[in-house]
């Protein structure tokens, strides 16, 4: 049984309005994993504390603070996008079902993840910090090669 939409449409919101593409179906994460050029940050969302007090902020710190970003950034919600987030997940792989967390992506490889168990009790400045040195590492990398 999914989360009533009311109970969540502020926590979709912290993302949706820092410019990260919600993704509700199957469909649109397949879409967006297979078509997106470049680097894709996907954002498995969560109704837990953890999400609120450090996740969610620090991807919004990161994404204001970081000169290099992924090309394209979604999210699915966990406990509400149900078949979305387990489509994003089947990416995923070897990594057991975690939410919240964070995937890098390129042409559908995964190339970086964060689990929860990496996420949880971390002040949102310190999964700023570990985001930007991924969107370092990944995202200049990705970009020389396109240049």
């Amino acid at each position: 049984m999914p989360y009533p939409e009311i109970m969540i449409q502020g926590m979709r919101r912290e993302l949706t309005q820092i410019g990260i593409e919600e993704t509700r179906t199957p469909e649109q994460v397949v879409e967006a994993i297979e078509n997106t050029k470049g680097i894709l940050m996907v954002v498995v969302n969560s109704v837990c504390g953890c999400a609120a007090a450090g996740v969610r902020p620090g991807i919004a710190l990161a994404l204001q603070k970081s000169s290099v970003k992924p090309d394209r950034a979604i999210t699915v919600f966990a406990g509400a996008d149900i078949d979305a987030t387990e489509k994003a997940r089947e990416y995923f792989k070897p990594y057991p079902p975690s939410s919240p967390s964070i995937a890098l992506l390129k042409d559908g490889k995964l190339l970086k993840m964060f689990e929860r168990k990496d996420l949880e009790g971390k002040h949102p400045v310190q999964i700023a910090q570990e985001l930007i040195d991924a969107f370092e590492q990944f995202c200049s990398a990705s970009n020389a090669a396109s240049n």
